[in-house]
């Protein structure tokens, strides 16, 4: 059993060995009582539906009492990069406040560990191989609703700012009425019918500083923009630009999506030197050999990344030092928001939820980037400020998924479990209780994680690799794998086309020693095996792995 964060309360013991919520007896009736919209807002106007319901069903509350949903999310973020996480040397001081006032999940993973296809998950509440979206750059089809649509309520005053990368990445679309966008590398991938010339709000933001693009194309590169002062530079515009959002929008009921690109490539800010190389820690897997045993395509990556990025200790020391730095930049800016939201009184009526789109290797294995089934790349912060709890922090140990994300977020906006979705509503767990089932198999606390061909298109070394013929390259660049993740700490990698993987989590947590073809555990493989292909089943997923 943990201790929850920024308590020494004693704490009721539950079957899941989570952390519960510390609530008097006659709160936590009181809760229940009053459902989940309460919980958010301290007001009785909606009942929690029962674990058995599937039907959708929608809030009666005031419009001043609807609670207020401020989702901030990261690029590229991985997990252990606060206190929260185990990282106290990292220089986070609002995250690790908001922390301290928030449900933290521990062990938070991703659908799928790359941009587009998880981001597509966390918006709509389907898996890729549902949404279409299983790879990088291609459009969420437009009838597939995200949260506002899903929520349709025309009380909320809705905006989207910063990364989107689910096609046509400057227009206003899937039920925000706002718009601020900040990437114009994603022109050749927009719809027909859609102006290529236009420019992003940064674009112009940048111009009108005085700024002169940097591209023969006539846009501003991601280096350029990580080059400038640290008022200029992308996560402090979303900042100024959220927070004008915040205060005219003060008397109504909102939803507001902050995506900062950062802490993604290029690895480099204006808070470089915000900490010392030379006190960072490596991973403690950085020495792991990889051996042949391991995926190819894996063993590939880490090749090109250490031809990238450097490959002895001084080299990734540095890189880590720059990338926190460029967390350290995200948490001002988170700082100075929800500053904002406490000085419009909005605290008390908004629920605050900060993650990441995927996590990163950062010198795991000696790898960067993501892509992989690794710890590191799958595994991401996830924080929930929920007003009724605010200073009664507490970590749930529970594995979760994004895929829980929306119907979540439907719950605690008062809209109750909706059963259209495969992912459940944690809000039962947080409350101390058992979560409503989405699927057999989540209720059970496993973790189900897919990888879909060339979901990264395969990076590799300039000059070429030794390691595979250019036939075994286009192979494993196609693969699939369908991962779980148990409860009793077993990790399967399941692929199609390169090698698959076991770990034994509670003996090496590192992911350092592949059992797959050890002959020594063919039961638990059996085992894992029939659990993803019933999970496979039960969500429509026809790959055969």
């Amino acid at each position: 059993m943990t201790v929850p964060i920024g308590m020494a309360k004693s704490i009721t013991r539950v079957r899941s060995r989570s952390m519960k919520i510390k609530l008097s007896r006659r709160e936590f009736a009181k809760a229940a009582t009053m459902g989940v919209a309460a919980l958010v807002t301290g007001t009785c106007s909606t009942r929690l539906s029962s674990p058995k319901s599937v039907a959708p069903q929608k809030t009666h509350l005031r419009k001043q009492q609807k609670p207020n949903l401020l989702f901030i999310w990261t690029d590229e973020q991985r997990a252990d990069t606060m206190a929260a996480y185990g990282n106290h040397k990292i220089h986070t001081p609002n995250l690790n406040k908001l922390a301290k006032e928030s449900v933290v999940f521990e062990n938070a993973y991703v659908t799928q560990p790359v941009c587009t296809p998880n981001r597509s998950a966390v918006m709509t509440g389907l898996w890729p191989h549902k949404s279409g979206c299983i790879k990088n750059n291609i459009p969420l089809p437009l009838d597939i609703p995200c949260l506002p649509e899903l929520l349709d309520d025309a009380d909320y005053r809705t905006a989207y700012m910063g990364k989107w990368h689910l096609g046509d990445e400057i227009f206003a679309q899937h039920g925000f009425e706002e718009w601020v966008s900040i990437e114009d590398g994603y022109r050749r991938y927009y719809r027909d019918g859609r102006d290529r010339t236009r420019k992003s709000d940064y674009h112009h933001f940048l111009i009108e500083h005085g700024y002169k693009p940097d591209s023969g194309k006539g846009v501003f590169s991601r280096s350029f923009a990580a080059r400038r002062r640290l008022e200029h530079c992308k996560p402090k515009f979303l900042e100024m630009k959220a927070c004008d959002f915040l205060r005219r929008h003060r008397k109504e009921p909102f939803i507001l999506y902050i995506n900062f690109l950062e802490p993604h490539m290029p690895f480099f800010g204006p808070l470089d030197d915000e900490h010392n190389p030379q006190e960072i820690d490596l991973p403690s897997n950085f020495n792991d050999p990889l051996e042949e045993n391991e995926p190819l395509r894996y063993r590939v990556i880490r090749e090109y990344c250490q031809a990238k990025y450097g490959k002895d200790e001084k080299d990734i020391r540095s890189l880590i030092a720059r990338y926190w730095g460029l967390v350290t930049q995200v948490d001002l800016s988170v700082g100075a928001i929800l500053k904002t939201l406490d000085d419009l009184g909005l605290a008390d009526n908004t629920i605050v939820v900060y993650t990441s789109d995927h996590g990163d290797m950062m010198g795991s294995h000696r790898m960067v980037e993501k892509s992989v089934m690794y710890a590191e790349a799958i595994k991401v912060p996830w924080l929930m400020r929920i007003p009724q709890m605010q200073g009664r922090g507490s970590m749930f140990k529970n594995m979760v998924s994004h895929i829980d994300m929306v119907p979540t977020l439907l719950d605690l906006l008062g809209r109750g479990f909706d059963g259209r979705f495969p992912g459940q509503s944690l809000v039962p767990l947080i409350k101390g209780g058992r979560v409503v089932l989405g699927t057999p198999y989540r209720g059970q606390d496993h973790v189900f994680i897919e990888w879909n061909p060339n979901s990264g298109s395969l990076k590799v070394k300039r000059g070429g690799t030794q390691l595979a013929s250019k036939e075994e390259l286009r192979r494993v660049e196609n693969e699939h794998t369908r991962a779980v993740l148990s409860p009793d700490g077993w990790k399967l990698c399941l692929s199609d086309a390169d090698k698959c993987q076991l770990f034994d989590l509670n003996k090496d947590p590192g992911e350092t020693v592949n059992l797959f073809d050890s002959g020594r555990h063919d039961e638990i493989i059996s085992r894992l095996i029939r659990l993803i292909h019933k999970w496979q089943e039960s969500v429509g997923d026809k790959v055969m792995v």
